[in-house]
């Protein structure tokens, strides 16, 4: 199998060269204008989503400073992953949980240690996570990218190919702001992607004894008003129950989709990102 990177040639007026990888047939970036909006669990509950519908899938945690990944698979405790030589090449064994193969910054670092790196550093660490982790054959590597316009979503958007992105935000109308900017970035004439659309987290509280109530203690019409304004689909709504952010802290993410209410989101999410 040929595990070395392609590259397209640079379309005319075009100077950007972005790779393409050889035996990933999309990858799709989870991005976010600001933090705390639930992105790493959309981006987890995304690739689960698809691992347990047949496909296969690769999950990249590349929120460099502040990774959650680990913890989300209840990884946070394993060594570093094994390293192995592939046609003359050292390559990093991810992890495998539920049937996704993972790969985050968070597995060489302490949880409690800072990762404090200039750009140049960031990126080519960006760069050796996807480069030289050995992800096989996978119909989609999911990226959970850090919060913003930084480095990490530069590096990404210059030196890769990318399929899309999914731009996760809240009904807070005070979010707008920062999500407008990180679209704006998505749709760079010389970097950018195709924009797949927006998914509203935190959409409503529902308690799980009373599935028919809603509570926008977040607010609402976020998530609209986005779509409206940039004329990019919004996906799908996912509330939030009592339940899932101690299923997230456990690192027990199946459990979310014992809830109907997030399950049909995420359903509706995964029929967006694969009839594409």
């Amino acid at each position: 199998m040929d595990s070395q990177p392609k590259t397209h040639k640079p379309v005319e007026g075009h100077q950007i060269v972005k790779t393409q990888m050889a035996d990933i047939k999309q990858i799709i970036l989870v991005t976010s204008g600001k933090g705390g909006v639930g992105k790493s669990t959309v981006a987890a509950g995304l690739a689960l989503s698809l691992a347990l519908g047949g496909h296969a899938v690769g999950l990249l945690d590349a929120d460099i400073f502040g990774p959650s990944v680990p913890t989300l698979f209840h990884l946070t405790n394993e060594n570093r992953p094994e390293v192995t030589e592939i046609n003359g090449e050292q390559m990093m064994q991810p992890y495998v949980r539920c049937e996704i193969k993972i790969m985050s910054i968070g597995f060489f670092f302490d949880e409690k240690q800072p990762v404090i790196w200039r750009g140049p550093m960031v990126s080519n660490a960006l760069k050796q996570l996807i480069n030289q982790t050995n992800w096989g054959v996978l119909d989609y590597l999911i990226v959970d990218t850090p919060p913003g316009t930084g480095d990490v979503l530069i590096t990404l958007l210059q030196q890769f190919e990318i399929a899309g992105a999914i731009v996760v935000t809240t009904p807070q109308l005070v979010a707008m702001a920062d999500v407008k900017k990180t679209i704006g970035m998505l749709r760079d004439d010389n970097i950018g992607t195709d924009v797949i659309g927006i998914v509203e987290n935190m959409s409503w509280f529902t308690p799980t004894n009373h599935p028919d109530e809603k509570y926008y203690i977040f607010g609402r019409g976020g998530g609209q008003q986005l779509s409206e304004t940039f004329n990019i689909p919004l996906l799908t709504q996912i509330p939030v129950n009592e339940e899932l952010g101690v299923n997230c802290d456990e690192g027990n993410l199946k459990n979310m989709f014992s809830d109907n209410h997030i399950k049909e989101a995420f359903d509706a999410l995964i029929l967006a990102v694969t009839s594409r």
